[in-house]
């Protein structure tokens, strides 16, 4: 269920400002709800210390792409786990280290034009299309998709749901 609120990060260290932005969009969900839980999540990429949400357009992908293109940064999301009975919550931010490749300016294009970076932070999505511009990954893939597994996985046992562990890689 979309929370339609401000993505705007408040002025706070980006880890802690991603995971109130996570926050803010449970409690406009469970606001709607009498009972259950609500898993809210937010991801921004980071690089020179500057957070990229979604681009606000085509030329504003371009712009994000190119400053990513051949350098490493940080994908951080917020996750949140919030009762709507109790306003309980446990919030968690998983931090990533994701290293692009060095794609030529005709890449950038063509990836636009496609239109999938279009509704992505940092405007690129890892398990599309733009994964092909990605060279390297420290940490969780499902963190840079937008939804850490295993933190949301965490947080979710703490409010005792039972959560199977996925079956071992053949």
């Amino acid at each position: 269920m979309p929370s339609d609120v401000d993505e705007t990060l408040e002025p706070m260290a980006l880890p802690d400002a991603v995971a109130a932005l996570a926050l803010r969009k449970a409690r406009a969900v469970a606001a709607s709800r009498r009972a259950g839980l609500v898993l809210a999540a937010d991801t921004i990429v980071v690089i020179d210390g500057r957070a990229l949400g979604k681009p606000a357009d085509a030329t504003d992908a371009r712009a994000m792409l190119r400053a990513l293109r051949g350098r490493t940064h940080e994908v951080m999301t917020g996750v949140v786990v919030l009762d709507a009975a109790t306003g309980r919550h446990a919030a968690e931010t998983v931090v990533s280290r994701v290293t692009m490749a060095a794609y030529p300016d005709a890449a950038i294009e063509a990836y636009v034009a496609a239109g999938e970076p279009l509704d992505k932070a940092g405007a690129y999505a890892i398990q599309g299309e733009g994964g092909a511009l990605v060279a390297g990954l420290e940490g969780s893939r499902s963190n840079v998709v937008g939804l850490p597994l295993e933190a949301a996985a965490a947080l979710l046992r703490r409010f005792g749901v039972a959560v199977s562990a996925p079956p071992p890689a053949a």
